[in-house]
């Protein structure tokens, strides 16, 4: 949860925002109050950007000892869910953060706002228009062309009123007419030529049911919202920057406490497609397996895959807050769950395409505990017992019948390590009828036992194992990035960026692990030695398990690239 302890470190880097912050406590404004808020529209799932924004917003609260509102937007009654208010309530838990008692919704103020409304149509600053959509449009104008007013511009106060009364009582149609602001029709601010303040919508809101049939748009509850609840500094990402004129406009002709909007530059990250609309055609094209699937960038994907709250706020911070709008590679978001998952993830042993492994003068029936270390970064994690027999399974790619010069792993005739255990070496290949290496016979050395030959002789290669009568079979689904090229919108002619999604985004497959993960829950974190971190996924169960790979122990794209 956050934390109220200002950081009095002189030295540190600060950003943009935290200058601006620190001037305002400095200067008195506000009364020294820091009070942010994070206003998601509750209308989808939460993704990564929208981690970075609620770090930032808790954060800047955190440390200067404010207080930071959860309130949702949700003005759109078509377009809204429960649903997603449960899901984005969670994602901020999940990240770490507490809004307390906090909890707010646009629809809290519905009757304010309309209030406010009332007086700008008094003020002769909003009138009731009925043009359509189309007409609306062309009265509009262009970038290069001042709009033209429309006809009904000129309605008297007392009309305006009226009508926006009726269109409260449900007199009219979705879509017959709309409150408009009274601004300036020639403004080279398009935002500013009259835009639409109230919408008539016949629908259930999933909180004041069938109370409103008229809605207030976002730009003129959004503003009106922060200045309720006494927001201080209204951040907010960089294509808000043009609305700002807006928000002030209704601020100083309502005459309301004014909070201070700054805007930021949102996170655009490689390899990953933030569009809330394209995340929608992907699920709903059943591209991926829903807004939970691991391979999305959404917070419960992310969730599901097996990050780490502590890495995503990590990796928010070494992002920082620009003013300009940047592209981030994704491998610093890997290195961030790398560095947090090294720490904490038990180390165990598993094998992905088996070899079957016979040590000849091992004793049949003979089974011996070894001591693993649980995680070597953690001293307090201790050891665990890992079971070793005659019969192993090692991977397959850890023996090669002619091994090349710098191959140090096991071969016919050479000695390797199994990590934890003995040496062994290999004394016979066994092949099918199709030549298939299907077993290798092996001796051991019973003097070598925890890895170390009295003798002192060493062996060059070191390989993990699992013992064939006691390793678990488990799922595991191997992900990687769902897009192909950094810029998924980059396409050929024609083509969009579903062109551009990774065939091999997911790959299932069975492996064996040691016995010491079958009571592991459900998004416990391991890491498989040599192979990658994995989570235990939510369609686990305890005689059928299921890993999901979060990330491999390096980045192998890197070497991708280089190769091209």
């Amino acid at each position: 949860m956050q934390d109220k302890a200002e950081n009095t470190d002189v030295s540190e880097v600060k950003h943009f925002i935290q200058e601006i912050v620190e001037n305002d406590i400095k200067s008195g404004k506000y009364q020294g109050r820091v009070h942010t808020r994070f206003p998601p529209e509750p209308n989808g799932y939460l993704h990564i950007g929208h981690a970075k924004s609620i770090c930032l917003n808790f954060g800047l609260a955190a440390k200067y000892g404010g207080l930071t509102n959860l309130r949702f937007d949700d003005t759109n009654p078509v377009k809204e869910d429960t649903e997603y208010v449960d899901s984005i309530k969670e994602d901020v838990k999940w990240l770490g953060f507490s809004w307390d008692d906090r909890e707010y919704y646009a629809s809290d103020y519905f009757e304010q706002l309309y209030k406010y409304a009332i007086k700008l149509i008094e003020k002769d600053k909003a009138y009731v228009c009925d043009l359509s959509q189309e007409e609306m449009a062309t009265y509009r104008g262009t970038v290069n062309q001042a709009g033209k007013d429309s006809p009904y511009r000129s309605r008297s106060v007392s009309e305006n009123v009226d009508l926006f009364h009726r269109m409260k009582n449900g007199e009219f149609a979705d879509g017959s007419r709309v409150l408009r602001a009274k601004i300036d029709m020639a403004s080279p601010n398009m935002l500013l030529r009259d835009p639409i303040l109230y919408r008539i919508l016949h629908a259930e809101h999933h909180r004041t049911g069938n109370e409103w049939c008229i809605y207030p748009m976002y730009d003129f509850a959004h503003g009106q919202c922060d200045s309720i609840e006494k927001i201080t500094h209204s951040v907010c990402t960089l294509e808000f920057e043009v609305h700002r004129p807006l928000y002030d406009w209704f601020v100083k002709e309502l005459e309301i406490y004014a909070p201070q909007q700054i805007e930021f530059a949102r996170l655009n990250l490689t390899y990953t497609m933030m569009s809330k609309r394209k995340l929608l055609e992907l699920v709903k094209g059943s591209f991926v397996n829903g807004w939970d699937d691991p391979r999305m960038p959404t917070i419960c994907g992310l969730r599901r895959r097996g990050f780490t709250p502590e890495s995503l706020r990590n990796f928010a911070e070494k992002v920082g807050i620009a003013r300009r709008d940047n592209i981030i590679d994704i491998s610093l978001l890997e290195f961030c769950l790398r560095e947090d998952l090294n720490k904490k993830a038990l180390r165990v042993m598993s094998v992905m395409d088996p070899i079957k492994v016979t040590i000849i003068n091992y004793p049949d029936n003979q089974v011996e505990w070894m001591d693993a270390v649980n995680n070597p970064e953690d001293e307090l994690a201790g050891i665990r017992k890992v079971p070793f027999s005659k019969e192993l399974y090692i991977e397959r790619d850890d023996f090669m019948e002619v091994p090349s010069k710098k191959y140090f792993r096991l071969s016919p005739g050479s000695e390797v390590r199994l990590r934890y255990a003995y040496f062994i070496k290999c004394e016979e290949v066994i092949k099918d009828a199709t030549g298939n290496i299907i077993e290798l016979k092996c001796t051991y050395d019973v003097a070598t036992k925890g890895g170390n030959a009295p003798d002192g002789r060493k062996v060059k290669g070191t390989i993990h194992w699992v013992s064939k009568a006691q390793a678990l079979q488990a799922e595991v689904r191997l992900y990687d990035r769902l897009f192909l090229k950094e810029n998924p919108e980059d396409c050929a002619d024609g083509a969009d960026y579903k062109s551009n999604l990774n065939p091999d985004s997911l790959k299932v497959q069975s492996c064996f692990v040691e016995p010491s993960v079958k009571a592991a829950e459900k998004l416990d974190k391991f890491q498989f030695e040599r192979v990658g971190y994995f989570s235990v996924d939510y369609d686990s169960k305890p005689n059928s398990l299921v890993f999901n790979r979060i990330v491999t122990l390096k980045d192998s794209w890197s070497k991708i690239v280089a190769k091209e």
